[in-house]
């Protein structure tokens, strides 16, 4: 590919809800470009973004794809279109953030079948809180029970004034056939390929395209003073001055431009692409902002600056190696290229430079600033990561992966697997930054995601890339034993088989802390009963004891250990002698003193629109929450904060999707430990006779909790 100037860069996330058509419009807008000779069906594995066996199986995007392409818009300037395909589907929600963080423009795809869905108002408002600059392009048109003026009037609805409609469709869904440019009042008829050419506006909807037409040139001008001065008094402006203030307004979030089509037919695709190059904001239209020492700067796309670079998804190829998708900050990068990473301050050589698309690799001679690249085996940089010169130690914000809410504890099928499942773990966290990996309590190897569908595809990937297979089972939730009385004990160690023998006394008292005191260890000895050699020994088989579990079989916290007294043989007395005699000493005042089992309660706040309230706080009752508060959020929603078992929340990531309709989203910490009721302990003995150690399924918090 030739380069581009910075200035002719369009770089172009396509978001919304799953199943709304977007790998399917990056197939058309590639193959009306003249990149592919056929379009790619989702059904068939056969596009170009979507490949992988796990997108083949389940018929969705499951990663970020990138296709870049060229087009000639119909301003004569040849332009640098770099797609970037984002799955709809909620687990992967990690994905369309990291395109987020380096893409100028969002298209926002909506179903003229299904209209606004869930995924499309999740994505709307992620698109809100990055800033990031939309167009609406209302897709399947062709489609039977197809109607854009619904779709229209319900995003006016939902989002408020702005979106301007620069489209009407010339038919609908099977006889659609072209359609209507609301801006220059002129009809665009498509052929079978997908080409159009210019004709009278219809007369079925030339009083509509009017009325359309005039609304929009006010909606317009109304954003910049000269414009609607002129307006007013009578002097209309240009469709092709209209058109850059447009641009102007979408840049600033202000307007939405609304566009139509198919992507099964063709109509509107190369119009959109049209749009992308004419209205839509180049790299140097949105500096991104760094951290330098203690500040935040703006570091503009300027070809003639620095060289720097963002790494934003970092791919594991079977063949190459690691690939880390970067976009090019400021500067011109070449091959051969020694930058610093900022996650390790270690010098990376950029050797050969490429561009992706699909598992396609281009060849790269140099990228500009604004472009986006691939580059192998940077080993020493992480997804998130700046590349910068030695002598500018700047670090890009770029986005953060959302929490994990679900976990699974994984059990490696061979010593083989075993052996190589930390590595690969590894791997798959560096290609997919929201997954995470723990080592819990309880031993386990916790690997924590989205929600189930992402973990399961997640297992896959694990087995196809690096050979790991593994078996699941539940997250063990963190429980706990401590005491609520005071309890006195002796240990004693007797033995003699011949030769020098064992023998050891501990008197032990166990008294209960605060809750998160730990373990305090007293000595208070008198008389040399214990010589002062063996109080470390003593104090150490405690520690184990209580880490070995009490009278449930849980660790014990929270409690206070005085030795008061005891006795020992100059000859047979040894460390190992009372290191047994102070645990079997502990384990018995422990009875004596009231143990009991702390249950972790986390700290829960939810998000969630508020007609789902209701619901929402009853669910929390049954699960013997304690709701501590609501709040209004940014957006209108509702932040719901209960104190809820962890016990209680294994599965909460899955329960909540459903209560909500995939609408609500939460954060869960631990906060603190609690007495479980007495009703709950003879389940939880029961739960432990069946093997299952009190755990209950993965998940959400109490992945996270059962991991610290």
């Amino acid at each position: 590919m030739e380069v581009i100037p910075t200035q002719r860069i369009r770089n172009v996330v396509l978001v919304g809800h799953n199943g709304c058509g977007k790998t399917t419009l990056v197939e058309a807008l590639l193959h009306r470009a003249g990149v592919t000779t056929r379009v790619g069906r989702v059904e068939d594995g056969t596009t170009v973004t979507g490949t992988d066996p796990e997108e083949v199986k389940r018929g969705m995007s499951l990663s970020l794809g990138v296709a870049p392409f060229e087009w000639r818009a119909s301003d004569g300037e040849t332009y640098k279109i770099n797609l970037l395909d984002a799955p709809g589907y909620a687990d992967f929600v990690g994905e369309e953030e990291a395109a987020m963080s380096v893409a100028d423009l969002a298209i926002v795809v909506v179903s003229a079948v299904d209209g606004i869905e869930v995924g499309t108002e999740l994505a709307w408002e992620r698109c809100v809180a990055n800033k990031i600059p939309r167009l609406v392009f209302v897709n399947k048109d062709d489609k039977q029970r197809a109607d854009f003026h619904s779709v229209l009037s319900a995003l006016q609805a939902k989002w408020g004034h702005g979106f301007a409609a620069l489209e009407l469709p010339l038919g609908e869904e099977d006889s659609l056939h072209g359609v209507a440019d609301v801006l220059s009042d002129q009809a665009f008829e498509y052929d079978n390929d997908g080409r159009h050419h210019s004709a009278p506006i219809p007369n079925e909807i030339a009083d509509e395209e009017h009325r359309v037409h005039d609304e929009l040139v006010e909606e317009i001008v109304s954003g910049d003073d000269d414009q609607l001065e002129r307006y007013l008094s009578g002097d209309v402006p240009s469709a092709a001055e209209l058109e850059r203030t447009l641009a102007h307004e979408v840049l600033d979030c202000l307007e939405f431009p609304v566009l139509v089509g198919s992507a099964l037919t063709g109509v509107g695709v190369d119009r959109l692409a049209d749009f992308i190059c004419e209205i839509g904001p180049a790299p140097s239209d949105r500096p991104m902002r760094v951290i330098a020492g203690t500040e935040q700067v703006d570091v503009p796309a300027d070809a003639g600056a620095q060289p720097l670079a963002y790494v934003f998804k970092t791919l594991a190829d079977q063949f190459v190696g690691q690939v880390s998708l970067c976009k090019v900050v400021s500067g011109t990068i070449s091959p051969d290229e020694r930058l610093i990473a900022s996650n390790t301050s270690a010098e990376e050589r950029l050797h050969a430079l490429f561009y992706m698309r699909g598992k396609e690799q281009l060849p790269c001679t140099k990228a500009v600033a604004g472009d986006i690249i691939a580059v192998a085996k940077l080993t020493n940089t992480a997804t998130g990561a700046t590349l910068a010169p030695r002598n500018m130690p700047v670090r890009v914000i770029g986005y953060r992966s959302p929490p994990p809410v679900f976990g699974i504890a994984l059990k490696p099928l061979t010593q083989t697997d075993d052996d190589k499942l930390s590595g690969a773990l590894q791997r798959l966290v560096a290609e997919d930054p929201s997954l995470s990996v723990d080592r819990n309590h309880a031993h386990q190897t916790v690997l924590s995601g989205a929600g189930d569908t992402h973990l399961a595809v997640a297992l896959e990937r694990l087995a196809r890339k690096f050979g790991v297979r593994v078996d699941t089972e539940d997250v063990r939730v963190p429980y706990r034993e401590t005491v609520v009385g005071t309890g006195d004990a002796e240990g004693k160690v007797k033995k003699q088989s011949g030769g020098h023998g064992q023998y050891a006394v501990a008197n032990l008292r166990v008294s209960p802390l605060d809750r998160g005191a730990g373990f305090e260890f007293v000595d208070s000895v008198v008389g040399g009963a214990i010589p002062r050699n063996y109080m470390g020994a003593v104090q150490k088989g405690i520690e184990e004891a209580m880490t070995s579990g009490g009278a449930y079989g849980f660790p014990v916290v929270d409690v206070r250990v005085e030795c008061y007294d005891g006795k020992y043989h100059s000859v047979d007395s040894s460390d190992m002698a009372f290191k047994n005699a102070a645990a079997s000493g502990f384990k018995e005042a422990l009875g004596r003193a009231g143990a009991v089992v702390l249950e972790p309660i986390s700290s829960l706040k939810v998000t969630i629109p508020s007609s789902y309230q209701g619901d929402v706080l009853a669910d929390l009752t049954t699960r013997r929450g304690r709701v501590v508060g609501t709040s209004a959020g940014e957006h209108g929603e509702q932040e719901v904060s209960a104190l809820v078992p962890t016990s209680e929340i294994i599965r909460y990531a899955l329960d909540l999707r459903s209560l909500t309709a995939g609408r609500g989203r939460f954060v869960a910490t631990h906060d603190h430990d609690e007495i479980l009721p007495n009703n709950l302990v003879s389940k939880l003995k029961a739960a432990q006779l069946k093997g299952s150690h009190g755990g209950g399924g993965g998940g959400g918090s109490a992945g996270s909790a059962a991991a610290r």
